[in-house]
């Protein structure tokens, strides 16, 4: 069986991304093994001058950051589920790509540029935009991001599926809004 990671920065209980990530997943399951990576309860810290030039410099990578850069390159299909923040997506998340950028592992060079060492062909960005903000739209910097992270690791098509306007609809339409944005992660997951 074909194997999917999924990293998951939802942090709120009721969060609307969850839901829907959590009908992506139910679809994804039937095909995929499924590894879910909860960046929330993940103790990796931040990459500063410590972390990066004192320590990742010098070789001192933490085991962890490795092993879990080793599963994104090893996987088939990525799927990443983040709430919109401040026009991308939380820290923690930006930091966990950090973490596991690692050359040798994700990536490396050919002597004039990087070349991605990623296995995975798609990802599946699942996320919910309180504002009416489009994927495409310069104020969106989640779904750019995440293709220029792609790039860089060779991991192929990003796909967004994400739920607009979210903070600014009534109940009533809030609720429509989800179903039909679920229903749309659940039919990309089925050719996905």
């Amino acid at each position: 069986m074909k194997k999917l990671v999924v990293i998951d920065s939802c942090m709120r209980a009721e969060s609307r991304t969850k839901k829907i990530l959590d009908a992506a997943v139910a679809e994804l399951s039937k095909r995929y093994e499924v590894e879910i990576i909860d960046v929330n309860s993940i103790d990796l810290p931040p990459l500063n001058k410590a972390t990066y030039v004192d320590q990742r410099e010098n070789g001192n990578i933490p085991s962890l950051a490795v092993e879990l850069a080793r599963k994104v390159a090893a996987c088939d299909r990525l799927v990443v589920a983040a709430p919109f923040w401040d026009m991308s997506f939380p820290a923690i998340l930006k930091s966990f790509f950090e973490n596991i950028s690692l050359f040798d592992i994700t990536f490396t060079d050919d002597g004039t540029t990087c070349v991605g060492l990623c296995k995975c062909e798609k990802v599946l960005f699942i996320t919910t935009r309180g504002m009416d903000i489009k994927t495409g739209d310069p104020l969106d910097q989640g779904s750019p991001y995440l293709s220029a992270l792609s790039f860089l690791w060779g991991l192929g098509e990003v796909i967004t599926v994400a739920a607009t306007n979210m903070d600014y609809l009534s109940p009533d339409e809030l609720t429509l809004r989800l179903e039909s944005t679920i229903a749309e992660a659940v039919k990309v997951c089925e050719e996905f």
